[in-house]
């Protein structure tokens, strides 16, 4: 009987060309495996983002949860308490860095976790080195872009826009306004991250990842460092204002550099844990299902940035009256 001789990277006749062909190249975000409902992915990741914004409640997170943490660790009552000197200030940040973990301007920090995957390993010992490369990656961006902010602020001085509480028209101080241009550009670019994970837009960071792997862990790194750029928590005020008085540089940069660590502890600790208990296994999933990891990836970055942009840019309308956005009563 003939045999069929089949080409070198030919199809079988009784098999039909994908309708989404894979593309001969991967990147950090995009691992070369669409799922096939990239659709769904989408609208569920973009459901979450927008269900927190109408059940998140700023006062009960920065105020309950945050405050306590802080009054915790330092021992005294943070809100209101002069810091009294340079270690009492680095102490202060780094505190308040931690109480601040899950406030609104910090929460997208948890989407970070979702590229945060290492290889193969034969001990957990293993496993944990490898995931301390990226993660040491992603608190250096983080502490350099915070720290050069830093450093702005206590060489400007009380001059710049967080420092206006003032009420401008419709309410919008400048402080506020800067919040708002902030999280929004972040939450833009998170979420066109999101699309890129699901292969429908280009990665742009594709041809850099390719060349310097560790590059996109910095980027990641230096967005979480540019939240303090538009943070209005009342904690990080207070030492906002305390850099700014100071006009010390080098104390506005490893206190900013210090809050930024501070906002990544507990993701970090939590990254850890998982990697020791269930790295190896997370690993030999993502490796049967490579689409799966991408949708991961892709429903988490498109979480935390409609997150951002609806909370911060929508549903400031909606608390000053100029729109009507839904909200739960504790969320007013």
């Amino acid at each position: 009987m003939a045999q069929t001789v089949q080409r070198p990277g030919s199809s079988p006749s009784h098999e039909r060309p994908s309708a989404n062909p894979r593309p001969a190249k991967s990147s950090f975000f995009f691992n070369g495996h669409a799922p096939r409902r990239r659709a769904l992915v989408a609208v569920v990741g973009a459901l979450f983002g927008f269900a927190l914004t109408v059940v998140w409640s700023a006062q009960f997170v920065d105020q309950t949860i945050g405050d306590h943490v802080a009054d915790t660790l330092l021992g005294h009552a943070a809100k209101g308490t002069p810091i009294a000197g340079v270690l009492a200030g680095l102490a202060f940040a780094l505190a308040t860095g931690v109480a601040g973990t899950f406030t609104a301007c910090n929460v997208a920090v948890f989407s970070a976790l979702a590229p945060l995957t290492g290889g193969p390993s034969t001990s957990r010992r293993d496993r944990m080195a490898a995931a301390l490369r990226p993660l040491s990656r992603l608190a250096f961006g983080a502490v350099v872009v915070s720290a050069v902010y830093g450093a702005v602020v206590a060489f400007t001085g009380t001059g710049m826009p967080q420092f206006d509480d003032g009420q401008g028209g419709a309410g919008f101080s400048g402080r506020l306004v800067q919040a708002m241009v902030v999280f929004g550009l972040i939450g833009l670019l998170m979420t066109y991250l999101g699309l890129a994970a699901l292969g429908v837009v280009r990665d742009p960071l594709a041809r850099l990842s390719r060349r310097f792997p560790g590059a996109p862990m910095l980027l990641m790194g230096g967005l979480i460092g540019a939240f303090l750029i538009g943070r209005p928590y009342p904690l990080f005020r207070q030492l906002f204002h305390d850099a700014a008085e100071r006009h010390n540089p080098l104390y506005g940069a490893v206190a900013f550099g210090l809050q930024s660590l501070g906002n990544i502890v507990i993701m970090s600790v939590l990254f850890l844990l998982v990697t020791a208990l269930f790295g190896d296994r997370l690993h030999r999933w993502t490796a049967r299902r490579p689409s799966g990891a991408s949708a991961l990836m892709a429903a988490s970055f498109l979480a935390a940035g409609v997150f951002l942009v609806l909370y911060w840019d929508v549903r400031i309308l909606a608390v000053r009256d100029l729109i009507w956005y839904p909200m739960a009563p504790w969320a007013r």
